[in-house]
């Protein structure tokens, strides 16, 4: 009975949240959110071809894959608070302009130099997007009264997030091979002049700034100025640092060091800090939200990353080849992500994310050069749904776990951590290829992850915190709870 009664509670909440949540509001949110991870992705079949026709080495051209890191890293929570403070359709808006400016400076670079602007342009850009998104789906839920999480929507934002980053390998190597390597950067043309005519249509405008809170002063004061200053720095400095490994750059850790202590310093004392030390060490369910998608990122990213590099070293695979083996991890990421989304799932989700990252991880190990394509695709259909449940657990534990003023910035360090995990990756994979892409190499990958899946499940299962918010906010229950009288009379 108590089923059968829940089934039209259910039933009206998802007709509410259509209501709430139409396409003509959600379309520019998806494509805007996957403008990141495609470009995070999509150079990496491009840098050749570039290091050819520019005359540089191949080494050189990784500066622009560290250029969109670094700028996401330090972008992205910069613009979840300016969103929170400025409305995130004005900077929704700017960071599509920025990505459309990048994609015209790279398309018609002419050196390495102009490349890297164009890439730092497009992460800048890019960073905006899904900080802005979660924004204007809180405020959207909460003027409405609704209690739960949209996880249809959130669904949508996770594949246009880490879904369609699997998809920029083999996008690339159409593009490359078919156009050149500059409609990598091309690409974001006709996408921004899209997502920028349905969000000026569609979205709805932000709330019009007194002209004391427009002042210059007044806005560094909300949003914490030298704060972001020296998250900047700092960020800047570690990334710098992990990038160079395994021959460390000494200086960029001496300025990481002297940068940190006094941002830690002033953000402990300032009274709305941008880096808050003291909601993370409270809240230690989004703390772990954070560690998890570092590490589950880690995982996913070597895959594309390393075993690509392995395939086309190793497997002698051509790019597009490499690239299209790869192609499950984003399908089944994409197939996956909308139906578990839409049971606001979070612990299942999160286990099944650590399980698969271990069964993957030690299914790379077995892998040689002579295993056949079939054992590759496996792989990556594993780690394909690795990349769904830890993408969809993720993303509702931090929506649920992030105070709901603050849910911009806490969606920018959301991807900041996913950056330091990727960047990790990198750096791994630096490592254990220094000397060629070989298949011990490829098992040294695949104990790191196993190592790093043995974290992702421990910080899971061991979470009591994390158990009784799933229990909470599933379907079922929400559907029973008691309405909130205050927010339906303000909806």
């Amino acid at each position: 009975m108590r089923a059968a009664a829940a089934g039209p509670a259910e039933a009206s909440t998802h007709d509410r949240q259509y209501k709430l949540f139409a396409w003509p509001f959600t379309t520019p949110l998806y494509v805007g959110s996957a403008l990141n991870p495609i470009n995070s992705s999509i150079i990496a079949t491009a840098t050749v071809p570039i290091a050819a026709e520019l005359k540089v080495s191949v080494g050189a051209t990784a500066a622009l894959v560290s250029a969109l890191y670094l700028a996401s890293a330090v972008a992205q929570p910069t613009a979840g608070k300016l969103a929170e403070v400025l409305g995130p359709r004005r900077i929704f808006l700017s960071g599509i302009v920025l990505v459309l400016l990048g994609g015209l400076v790279g398309g018609f670079g002419q050196n390495l130099t102009m490349l890297t602007a164009a890439r730092i342009l497009i992460g800048t850009g890019t960073s905006a997007a899904f900080p802005c998104a979660m924004v204007m789906i809180r405020r959207r839920a909460q003027d409405s009264g609704l209690d739960t999480p949209p996880g249809g929507v959130l669904g949508g934002l996770a594949i246009a997030g880490m879904a369609t980053a699997a998809i920029g390998p083999p996008l690339g190597g159409l593009l490359v091979g078919a156009a050149g390597w500059r409609w990598a950067f091309f690409i974001n043309l006709p996408v921004t002049v899209i997502a920028l005519v349905m969000a000026l249509r569609w979205l709805p405008k932000d709330p019009p700034l007194d002209r004391a809170d427009s002042a210059f002063r007044t806005i560094a004061d909300r949003i914490d100025l030298p704060g972001i200053i020296g998250f900047a720095t700092t960020m800047t400095a570690l990334v710098i640092f992990l990038m160079s490994l395994p021959q460390p750059a000494w200086a960029a850790l001496a300025v990481f060091v002297a940068a940190a202590v006094p941002t830690a310093w002033w953000e402990l004392r300032v009274t709305a800090p941008f880096f808050d030390f003291r909601g993370l060490a409270a809240n230690t369910t989004l703390t772990r939200t954070y560690l998890r998608q570092a590490l589950t990122l880690l995982g996913t990213y070597t895959v594309m990353y390393g075993m690509t590099q392995w395939m086309e070293a190793a497997h002698g695979y051509s790019t597009v080849q490499a690239g299209l083996l790869l192609l499950p991890m984003g399908a089944a990421s994409a197939l996956l992500s909308r139906p578990l989304t839409r049971r606001n799932l979070v612990r299942g989700p999160l286990i099944t994310a650590a399980l698969t990252m271990l069964i993957g991880s030690a299914a790379i190990m077995l892998l040689t050069s002579h295993s056949p394509a079939l054992a590759v695709v496996l792989v990556s259909l594993i780690f394909g749904v690795t990349s769904a449940a830890t993408t969809v657990g993720n993303q509702t534990a931090l929506y649920l776990a992030a105070p709901p003023d603050q849910i911009g910035t806490a969606a920018g360090l959301f991807r900041t951590f996913g950056y330091l995990g990727t960047i990790a990756s990198s750096v791994i994979g630096g490592i254990v290829f220094h000397d060629g892409a070989s298949d011990d190499g490829l098992h040294s990958l695949g104990l790191v992850l196993v190592a790093a899946g043995v974290v992702v499940l421990l910080l899971t299962v061991l979470d009591r915190q994390l158990m009784a918010r799933s229990t909470a906010n599933t379907p079922t229950n929400a559907a029973n709870a008691a309405p909130n009288p205050r927010k339906e009379n303000h909806a």
